[in-house]
């Protein structure tokens, strides 16, 4: 269309639709340049990068910028950009099996007049699924009816499928995502696994199914997150992730979030979730921006960007004692300090009130913990005082005391709050997925790459929180999800889902 004569239509209503042509045109071509600066990046990091980067991990520059610009265009509801370089689309092997659907209109009448229908053909399409542990082909066959006696022609429609004009089942790409996601598989590997069993899945195929599936969860993940702020406690823990710097062939230290939300310590009713947001740094801004609608009790490690929301009234610190606990261990270890031995030993006495804690309802927890955790905790914060003026100041062992009493102070709330926790462990276990899964793909392309990601986290650890298997939900909420209405979207939750 840029390439037309620079002829502008007279009439305004030819003048408007050229308008908007020419606006969708320019978004597909930036979106377009982008994924070719990211590109263009990884081939120079591959290049005249360290002697450590190979071709995996350009495989796997590729890969995230090709998410990105997948779930960019889907966002921005963009036709698909027909790249001359994109792999041609193949014919599905014929040694997959198949599974053959009819869709008929569901009359043998002509609506128009009442007569007979008689079949003139059909419309046959094939779309690739993954059924766990093996591929077969949906056929879905339309027959096209004509009425015998006015001629109107007569066919079932299409069924709406998550990705328009592809190929993939919401099983197919329930599984991609689960690998990449949950189990760390690179989308390149799985191409790889793909063509043994006779599929040519190009990377940059899987790519693009995973940006557009991410984009159509996208407000199954913001409803996740909604249930997570609507807490009165949350767990919150951030951790470092690589991103790709578009036009250096450098990376920079990105950040990925989780807020978390488990009242299942001390009974609540509310299900288990955990919400994933991902920003460019680690300024805090971004938290304010995540929790501006959440008042309540925050658990958290000592990041100094939390001091504006403490300092706002509307979130209440809860200090962790897993970090405090973590300080005393590399000590010991290091030194085998008898004073680091003993902040453990008795650190675990509180602990084992926990234990006896966990389930009780929020009223007896606190009974519990006053009668035997408070005196425990008391003695902890004399002697690790007293211990302070016996060592050099200047010691590893003094700043980890000093670390400890510090971060007591705001873990006391706990001892005079049932819903609270002695730590952050729910958050941090929420990283787990993402320090394993940065292992396999090294960085993300871009901002855009970075959010398709915390969808997916939010979305695969959710269900695994409510005991729900990732890949049979996804499926099925995939299948559902195009003609759901948005205004019901809370129907589809991971334990809706499990109890319907």
């Amino acid at each position: 269309m840029l390439d037309e004569p620079a002829i502008l239509p007279e009439d305004p209503e030819e003048l408007r639709s050229f308008t908007a042509r020419l606006v969708a045109e320019v978004k597909a071509q930036a979106i377009l340049i982008e994924k070719l600066r990211h590109q263009l990046a990884g081939h120079r990091a591959h290049r005249f990068g360290t002697s450590s980067e190979t071709a995996e991990q350009l495989q796997l520059a590729l890969e995230t910028s090709e998410i990105a610009a997948a779930a960019m265009i889907a966002r921005m509801k963009l036709p698909d950009v027909e790249e001359k370089d994109r792999p041609k689309r193949r014919p599905i092997p014929d040694h997959i099996p198949r599974m053959e659907v009819e869709l008929s209109p569901g009359t043998d009448a002509c609506t128009d007049c009442g007569g007979r229908l008689r079949r003139i053909g059909a419309d046959v399409t094939e779309e690739l699924e993954y059924v766990p542990g093996r591929f077969i082909v949906n056929r879905i066959v339309r027959p096209r009816l004509t009425c015998s006696c006015c001629e109107r022609f007569v066919q079932a429609p299409l069924p709406s499928r998550p990705i328009e004009r592809g190929r993939p089942g919401p099983g197919l790409l329930a599984h991609v995502l689960v690998s990449k996601y949950a189990d760390h598989l690179p989308l390149y590997r799985q191409s790889q696994i793909f063509e043994r069993e006779g599929l040519d899945l190009d990377r940059s195929t899987l790519a693009d199914w995973v940006g557009k599936t991410t984009a159509l969860l996208a407000p199954l993940a913001d409803a996740i997150g909604r249930h997570v702020l609507s807490a009165e406690a949350i767990f919150a823990d951030d951790t470092p992730v690589q991103m790709l710097t578009p036009g250096t062939g450098k990376t920079q230290t990105a950040r990925l979030w989780t807020y978390a939300r488990d009242e299942r310590p001390w009974a609540g009713a509310a299900p288990p979730a955990a919400w994933y947001r991902f920003s460019g740094d680690r300024k805090g801004q971004h938290p304010k921006d995540h929790l501006a609608r959440f008042h309540g009790w925050m658990h958290a490690d000592g990041y100094a960007g939390f001091e504006d929301l403490y300092r706002s009234g509307a979130i209440h610190e809860v200090a962790c004692m897993a970090h405090v606990r973590r300080k005393f261990v590399d000590i010991h270890r290091a030194q085998a300090s008898p004073i680091a031995e003993e902040a453990i030993r008795r650190i675990a006495r509180l602990y084992a009130v926990e234990k006896e804690a966990r389930g009780l309802p929020p009223d007896k927890r606190v009974k519990l913990r006053q009668a035997r955790a408070a005196p425990v905790f008391d003695d902890l914060e004399l002697w690790l005082a007293m211990q302070l003026t016996r060592i050099s100041g200047k010691s590893p062992l003094a700043a980890a005391i000093r670390y400890g009493l510090t971060r007591m102070v705001r873990m006391r709330p706990y001892l005079a709050h049932g819903i609270l926790e002695l730590d952050n462990n729910t958050a941090e276990r929420g990283m787990r997925a993402i320090a394993l899964g940065r292992k396999n793909y090294l960085f993300v392309g871009s901002q855009t790459g970075g959010k398709a990601a915390a969808i997916a986290y939010t979305l695969i650890e959710t269900a695994k929180l409510n005991g729900v298997d990732p890949q049979a939900w996804l499926a099925d909420t995939l299948a559902r999800l195009p003609d759901h209405k948005i205004t019901r979207i809370d129907e589809l939750l991971p334990w809706r889902w499990a109890n319907s």
